[in-house]
């Protein structure tokens, strides 16, 4: 059983929120089955220890086929949790071992306070990842991150280069630069601008929370695209439930990252200041979606940093942000040839 979360949203918002909520662990562990029950391989799920008695939510697939072969690691992105993979894990765990966890602040995992300073909030999220593959007993990973994933899977890699074979980034959030100003021919409105003044003091979430007992239906309408990413799985409405357990918990992770961000979603130490850093030997992949939002511009930012290294930059069609879930069979397969190249 993780440990008690620990409130660390301020201002207004009062102590009894969380109880308005229609959430709990137990829901949140039950949400989590039902994303998973339809996985047909072997796996185990536990919560593996990490420093100062925190604990990360982990699932492992380990056949015996596929243990000499180098493990990937699956970090998810902001809001997401282990299930989120549910498309995934089954073909990707066929070839080589994989664990998937919730991240430090997310999820199943632990949720403790989390530094203001935007450093020490990536620091944390890095060493626990450290601590978690020394826990796990991995000599060496294939890395790969899905939009706050991603950015904590390069920052883990600056730091522990020897723990990593190759880093494989899905839809990246955090690589680029504030520009200095907005671009000329795609304005900021003016009533985005308000409205980012006017919820900036609080977590990008916490409307999820304040809506009490509307919150799962919030969900639903607002992201209903999420429940026709799993149709094939799932007809009732077990993501999008899914998804509100996960964000409607008190908020640890959410806040670290509020922490880690300036207006508008940018990066406060952007990634690709650092880049260059990597060891050249370490292959980088990036994977976008065609219809994605997303500026795909960084992952050209990397090879321009990495100029006589590996970084190849794929796109899939039709898919969005969620490329994993949009065209699971195409990023299963395009994600298995690029890991090919370790082993």
């Amino acid at each position: 059983m993780a440990e008690q979360a620990v409130s660390t949203e301020r201002g207004w918002i009062p102590s009894w929120l969380p109880s308005w909520c229609p959430t709990s662990q137990s829901q949140l562990t039950n949400a989590e089955d039902r994303m998973l029950r339809c996985i047909e391989s072997n796996f185990s799920k536990h919560h593996v220890p990490v420093s100062n008695g925190r604990l990360l939510w982990t699932l492992s697939f380990n056949s015996n086929g596929t243990k000499d072969k180098t493990p990937m690691v699956l970090l998810h992105g902001f809001g997401g949790g282990v299930g989120l993979w549910a498309h995934n894990l089954d073909a990707l765990s066929q070839r080589r071992p994989v664990y998937a966890l919730d991240l430090l602040g997310f999820g199943q995992s632990s949720r403790p306070p989390f530094s203001t300073n935007a450093q020490e909030a990536e620091e944390q999220f890095v060493e626990s990842i450290e601590q978690w593959r020394a826990e796990v007993g991995l000599e060496a990973m294939i890395l790969l991150g899905h939009n706050l994933g991603g950015y904590l899977a390069m920052a883990y890699s600056l730091r522990y280069p020897g723990r990593v074979k190759h880093i494989v980034l899905v839809e990246p959030w955090g690589f680029p630069e504030c520009p200095d100003t907005a671009d000329e021919d795609r304005p900021i409105p003016v009533w985005i601008k308000a409205l980012g003044a006017m919820f900036s003091p609080f977590n990008p979430l916490a409307g999820l929370r304040l809506v009490g007992p509307l919150g799962p239906t919030l969900v639903q309408t607002v992201r209903p695209d999420f429940k026709r990413k799993f149709s094939t799985m799932f007809s009732d409405n077990t993501v999008s439930e899914y998804i509100y357990h996960l964000n409607a918990q008190t908020p640890s992770g959410e806040t670290a990252f509020k922490n880690m961000t300036i207006p508008h979603g940018w990066a406060k130490r952007p990634m690709l200041q650092r880049v260059g850093q990597l060891p050249p030997e370490i292959p980088v992949t990036i994977i976008y979606g065609s219809r994605s939002s997303i500026d795909s511009n960084s992952g050209s930012g990397i090879k321009e940093k990495r100029p006589k290294c590996h970084v190849e930059i794929i796109t899939i069609r039709g898919a969005g942000h969620y490329v994993f879930a949009d065209q699971p069979d195409d990023f299963n397969h395009r994600v298995l040839q690029a890991c090919d190249q370790v082993d």
